[in-house]
């Protein structure tokens, strides 16, 4: 079975489409985890405990575990994942040419499926492209606000540039193993592209700390069962937002050193989130 066919397993399985970001930020750790060796992982290990029943996937930003103790950390979080039977998708955003995104390509022998950019044309995603069973998310339509800067500029075609890029995806998708990153944050868009590529899976970043389109991505996410909306900050620190709402007068850092209630919130926002989306598909 390749990624996308295992992914539709565990939306099935779980009755739930939220991919749950990883995103550990050590500035947002509780405290009390940085007596762990690698705190990361401690953090993350609560996360999915907490999540696992409402996540079709998690999604750890490579961004967040770049430094000495930080992979190590990753790789125990994937390991740990796998345990629950939840598939990993890599954020990572890579792609260049030669042995370079070779060795890049090397990364989804630990993750299930990966983030790539396709600006280098073809060539840089050959080697993601040709692991039949791993699965690759092509930048398309991002969430950002910047997005627009080069997305959306117009072709000699007549076209913008994420619809050409999302015909090209389309094109490479040989193996059935290629998906869109679409942000919930242009929704217009996200409608678009579905219409344009009826069966490319979708990675829609974007819904909760960014404000996006919760409906838009739930409708236009899945393609032949498959397709995930991702939410990082909103699920996994959702406890600091109830921490600042609990106690009057004190602060989220001497509130965050009291437990393991960081984890529960998150469970608690996985699953509304999940229920939310369920509402539209």
């Amino acid at each position: 079975m390749n990624f996308f066919d295992r992914l539709a397993d565990r939306i099935a399985a779980t009755d739930s489409i939220v991919s749950v970001g990883l995103d550990a930020d050590r500035d947002r750790i509780p405290d009390h985890l940085e007596a762990h060796d690698m705190p990361q992982w401690a953090f993350n290990r609560r996360i999915i405990d907490a999540t696992h029943e409402h996540a079709a996937a998690y999604k750890p930003n490579a961004a967040f575990y770049e430094h000495s103790d930080g992979w190590a950390a990753l790789e125990e979080t994937v390991a740990y994942a796998h345990g629950k039977d939840v598939p990993v998708v890599l954020d990572a955003k890579r792609a260049d040419i030669g042995n370079t995104t070779r060795k890049y390509a090397e990364l989804l022998e630990t993750a299930d499926a990966i983030t790539v950019n396709p600006y280098m044309g073809r060539d840089s995603l050959e080697p993601f492209l040709s692991r039949e069973e791993a699965g690759v998310f092509v930048l398309c339509r991002t969430s950002n606000s910047g997005a627009a800067d080069l997305q959306e500029l117009e072709l000699a075609s007549g076209e913008p540039l994420y619809e050409r890029v999302a015909s090209l995806a389309d094109l490479w998708n040989a193996n059935d193993n290629v998906g869109l990153v679409v942000g919930a944050t242009s929704p217009d868009e996200l409608e678009a592209i579905r219409e344009q590529v009826p069966d490319l899976p979708f990675l829609v970043p974007g819904v909760g700390a960014q404000g996006g389109d919760a409906e838009a991505a739930a409708t236009h996410a899945l393609a032949d069962g498959a397709g995930l909306v991702n939410s990082s900050r909103g699920i996994i620190f959702a406890g600091e937002e109830s921490e600042a709402h609990g106690a009057s007068g004190s602060r989220v850092a001497e509130s965050r050193d009291a437990g393991e209630e960081f984890a529960a919130a998150a469970g608690q926002a996985a699953k509304r989130l999940k229920r939310q989306l369920n509402q539209y598909r």
